[in-house]
């Protein structure tokens, strides 16, 4: 077998005019179409055009072309075939051993902000498909290839040994089915969310890997790291790293978990994550006071934690950064003066995110988690809450500064896991209880890590109170304000221990649990 002739028709076009006109010099007769055909003959390479090969013209502007049994006979047939080979030689028709196809730019179409719904239809390749799918079935004699980083090998095999071997093949035509499936996935997302069907009966994601990972979150196991293909700016997938040894698997969860907290905020913030729980938040009138603020609500856990920041680092804050060893730095951007104090140290990694948007202005995305067998979907919790929104549950109302605290406590505790109870003094967080089996367990936490801090501090609670003993304990530590939803049975309970002990209560009617 040898590859005699090639049917080339590709959107993008890096590197076709070099590898076409490398095939015609091995003796490899080029079919093409469109503007693909165009620009070869303007680069002097022989094309042969696809009409002159099916006896019927291009029609519907461009829509019906290769679909012809002229192109896929010659693809699908079975070369070792007696019946096949010799219906081939009944009807005269030729065979086709080499298909080079990439798909009408359909992301890069519904990526752009004003795009209408006739341009994404339009943009819906039909042709493309079919050829690529029938070359990729018949891969046994048939080389198909949609990714220019390929045209190297299979030039490489086919002047050595005149066609790609079978291994090669394989591997091309699986790249096909992943490529052609990722296509279809991203239509039927994007036509199911225009019918109004965001969770329908078959859910079909597809990603494009960024890296692979030396290993996952132990050393034992194998990791990749892959992003949406249209995932916006302000997110890990799309920040960039500046500095550092490569990320790990921990580093991505983390620096991820951070960057969903201090998204929360529109003024000055720094979050601390330490195992995807925050270990200091703090917000003021410059990053600097805010980066000084969280530092100082855990000293101890921040030691080789992720620090996220969504104002760009200067200079005076790059300097205190560099006084302890942390893991990331993640941050809008970065002045040259910080950049030349963080890089001196070899190891931490820096990422440049972009521009980050409003807290306001978020939208949820749909989470998938997976579990054995199969997976769960769900929004993601981008709710918020004002002043307006709770409701006042205590004889004492809140004074303005215990209610700005308990507002701050709630855009945190939704981000630790549960159950969580997270204490707020100052525009910091002073107390962290994480992922405990009981809920006054997690207060017991908080309130032993905020020690003398814990008087005069509010307290947030992701869910409501089963019963009244998280407030007896927060009496006793001096807490003078609560939020939380509410909602329990024992509400009153609660409400009780609170006015006996002059706490002012606040009701969100929102949970927050994080597992």
């Amino acid at each position: 077998m040898a590859i005699r002739r090639a049917l080339i028709s590709v959107s993008d076009k890096t590197g076709i005019v070099e590898f076409s006109r490398a095939l015609a010099g091995l003796g490899v007769q080029i079919i093409s179409t469109g503007g693909t055909s165009s620009l070869l003959e303007k680069e002097g390479v022989p094309v042969v055009g696809i009409s002159d090969v099916t006896g019927f013209p291009e029609i519907l502007d461009g829509r019906v072309k290769t679909l012809h049994p002229a192109v896929h006979s010659g693809l699908l047939a079975v070369r070792d075939d007696e019946e096949h080979q010799k219906a081939m030689n009944e009807l005269g028709l030729d065979y086709i051993d080499l298909v080079v196809v990439n798909l009408y730019p359909f992301a890069a179409t519904i990526a752009k902000p004003d795009v209408t719904y006739e341009d994404a239809i339009e943009n819906i390749d039909i042709g493309g498909p079919t050829m690529l799918r029938s070359a990729a079935k018949n891969h046994a004699f048939v080389t198909v290839v949609v990714d220019a980083a390929d045209y190297g090998t299979v030039l490489e095999e086919v002047k050595a040994q005149g066609d790609t071997t079978l291994d090669t093949r394989k591997r091309l035509a699986a790249k096909v089915f992943r490529h052609t499936g990722a296509y279809d996935a991203l239509i039927g997302d994007y036509l199911s969310k225009l019918g109004g069907e965001p969770l329908p009966e078959r859910y079909t994601v597809t990603y494009e890997k960024v890296q692979d990972l030396r290993y996952g979150e132990n050393p034992h196991q194998k990791a990749a790291f892959y992003r949406k293909p249209l995932a916006a700016e302000g997110n890990i997938t799309t920040a960039k790293q500046l500095h550092g040894k490569e990320l790990s698997y921990n580093n991505i969860n983390d620096a991820n978990a951070a960057l969903a907290i201090v998204k929360e905020f529109n003024e000055p913030a720094v979050v601390a994550v330490k195992h995807m729980n925050p270990c200091g938040v703090g917000i003021g009138k410059d990053i600097h006071e805010a980066y000084q603020k969280a530092y100082a609500a855990d000293p101890t856990s921040i030691f080789g934690g992720i620090v996220a920041a969504n104002r760009t680092i200067g200079v005076e804050t790059a300097q205190l950064l560099g006084e302890i060893f942390l893991e990331i730095i993640i941050a809008p951007d970065f002045t040259p003066e910080a950049l030349e104090v963080l890089t001196k140290k070899k190891n931490i990694r820096l990422m440049k995110l972009g521009e980050l948007q409003a807290a306001a202005e978020r939208k949820p995305e749909w989470l998938v988690t997976s579990v054995d067998g199969g997976m769960l979907v769900q929004e993601s919790d981008v709710h918020s809450l004002s002043a307006d929104d709770i409701k006042v549950v205590t004889n004492r109302k809140p004074t303005d500064e215990e209610l700005k605290q308990l507002l701050f406590g709630w855009k945190v505790v939704k981000h630790v896991k549960s159950n969580a109870i997270l204490l707020a003094a100052d525009n910091m967080t002073v107390g962290v209880g994480a992922g405990q089996m009981n809920r006054v367990g997690a207060a017991r936490i908080a309130i032993e890590q905020a020690g003398e801090k814990a008087q005069g501090a509010v307290l947030a609670s992701d869910a409501f109170f089963p019963m009244g003993d998280t407030l007896e304990l927060a009496a006793k530590a001096g807490i003078t304000a609560v939020i939380q939803p509410g909602g329990s049975i024992k509400d009153e309970e609660s409400i009780a221990v609170a006015n006996a002990n002059n706490i002012a209560m606040v009701l969100t009617g929102v949970r927050h649990f994080k597992h």
